[in-house]
């Protein structure tokens, strides 16, 4: 599939800002599964240093400073991304959970690097209720990926989508409690759940392409952000698929709680990290008298026809 990905945020501020510094990941990754064409980013007004990197993690990021005052703030990016529906191999997939643990496989290329991803973070702390939660799913020997797709059903399942019930500030324990959230409480709370068993988990930052109700037209900016988790798992002695991050370093599996679905090519990967503070799409500082804010944003993603094969050729004559 291929999408034209539309992404603008709007900051309003009721008095002048004199400075301001950020960074944001709007760019989405080049992956086995993920092809990345057109990209274009516009700040406005214009900042006097914009700087694209990559980060820790391997995500583009960009960084801007902007000294003139201004009373509002827009970061626009577009890109054109073809996406492929991403595959794991059987092998890897009938590894047993306790076996894919990153620790246990200190002499596999791969496992080093995802070993990070099964330490605690911030936002999603180790909480024994997670840990408890988790144990009904991993059970003694059972695959990994039957496992962690077990948990994915039971989050959809046990847990209301509500975005009126955490805030920015909400953690583990509270999403535990209310049994409600929004896709990166769900997304936080799986991590939680799999990496106090000792399973490496990453948060993954992008967008979803949906569907307008039957009937009904596509409404431009309508869609948002979205926020899912990868698995690592040992290759397992079978080829690497499209969740690979290379050949012998693993697979990982990408799913979905939010959805009970593993990641397919209707998903957009922007970027990953430990938990959403590290692949957040904005965030900066500001100096200003200002009282009062507003913070508006907007995402399209929208299917892009393939095009044309070219005719033909035919001979002369």
């Amino acid at each position: 599939m291929r999408y034209r990905v539309w992404h603008r945020t709007t900051y309003g501020y009721s008095a002048k800002v004199q400075d301001s510094v950020g960074v944001f990941h709007l760019a989405p990754r080049e992956l086995p599964w993920q092809r990345v064409g057109d990209h274009a980013i516009a700040v406005t007004p214009a900042p006097g240093d914009i700087e694209r990197d990559v980060d820790y993690f391997g995500n583009a990021v960009t960084y801007y400073h902007l000294t003139d005052p201004h009373g509002e703030l827009v970061i626009e990016a577009s890109t054109e991304v073809e996406v492929v529906q991403p595959s794991y191999s059987d092998a890897a997939l009938a590894t047993p959970w306790e076996l894919a643990r990153p620790l246990v496989h200190t002499a596999t290329p791969g496992a080093w690097a995802a070993a990070e991803f099964a330490l605690e973070s911030v936002r999603a702390r180790h909480v024994p209720d997670a840990a408890a939660y988790a144990a009904t799913s991993l059970t003694p020997g059972r695959p990994v990926g039957e496992a962690v797709t077990d948990l994915m059903h039971r989050i959809f399942a046990d847990f209301t989508y509500d975005s009126t019930a955490t805030t920015v500030t909400s953690t583990v324990a509270d999403v535990l409690d209310k049994r409600a959230g929004v896709c990166q409480d769900f997304a936080h709370l799986a991590l939680a759940c799999l990496r106090s068993h000792g399973l490496a988990a990453r948060y993954v930052s992008g967008y979803l392409a949906t569907q307008p109700p039957p009937g009904k037209e596509r409404v431009f900016g309508a869609d948002a952000s979205h926020a899912w988790l990868a698995v690592w798992m040992p290759d397992g002695g079978g080829a690497a698929g499209a969740g690979s991050g290379g050949a012998g370093n693993g697979e990982w599996l990408a799913i979905d709680p939010t959805n009970d679905q593993w990641a397919n090519d209707r998903y957009v990967t922007v970027a990953w990290g430990r938990d959403y503070a590290d692949v957040s799409p904005v965030r900066g500082i500001i100096f200003t008298k200002a009282k009062k804010s507003t913070l508006k944003v907007s995402v399209d993603v929208a299917p892009v026809a393939p095009a044309p094969a070219p005719a033909p050729h035919t001979p002369a004559g």
